[in-house]
């Protein structure tokens, strides 16, 4: 028996290995509207997964509008590039996971045009039943309405059943909203300690706890 009917996961720095990519790209934002900005990396790190227009929210509209907007062109065309990595170990975990018949999917704050690039690039889309999103829900992460989004669409109503796979607060902050389980990745980029302090369900410091965890079985 499995513990859960449906895993989800987070993209940017759980599935592949985004962060040097997304700081370039916020950092040549900057310098392409305003010349460059004095915000250190942890600042605009601490951004990430949540809505790219939550980074730029202290500009004034016209400025974060043209931030947003020279972002995105920028981040497309090195997406294009197959500049992000997937992590290692991910293949075989959502083959082992999909090939037990349970279903997986997606919940990520990206936008579906530039989330689908990498993707494609990397071959993922056909291990997952479910993919959400930023435009498919009012609120995003950390708010939990993607996650239970996503369940609704699995005809999933007991949250209990789902665990969410993330790197990020927004991330375990979205699970817990949302009544999910959280498994942190050991690979994240982020700061631990923050992370440790908000206690997720599991951690899991090699890919192959994943498809354990899920069954309730040993590594």
């Amino acid at each position: 028996m499995s513990k859960y009917d449906l895993v989800l996961y987070d993209l940017d720095g759980t599935l592949w290995d985004s962060v040097p990519l997304i700081l370039e790209c916020l950092k040549k934002a900057y310098e392409l509207v305003l010349g460059g900005t004095d915000r250190t990396d942890d600042d605009l790190q601490s951004y990430i997964g949540r809505p790219l227009g939550d980074t730029f929210a202290m500009h004034d509209d016209e400025t974060k509008e043209s931030l947003v907007n020279t972002y995105l062109e920028y981040n497309c065309a090195r997406l294009k590039e197959n500049a992000i990595p997937i992590f290692p170990g991910v293949y075989d975990f959502l083959s082992k996971i999909k090939s037990s018949g349970i279903r997986q999917g997606i919940v990520t704050s990206k936008r579906e045009s530039s989330a689908m690039i990498t993707i494609d690039l990397l071959e993922l889309g056909g291990y997952f039943d479910i993919k959400v999103f930023r435009e498919a829900t009012e609120r995003a992460k950390p708010h939990g309405d993607p996650l239970i989004e996503a369940a609704r669409r699995a005809g999933i109503t007991d949250m209990s059943r789902v665990l969410y796979v993330g790197d990020a607060v927004p991330d375990i902050l979205s699970a817990r909203d949302a009544g999910a389980d959280f498994a942190l990745v050991g690979w994240t980029k982020m700061p631990r300690e923050e992370l440790d302090s908000l206690g997720p369900d599991y951690v899991i410091e090699v890919p192959e706890q994943l498809p354990c965890i899920i069954k309730a079985s040993e590594l």
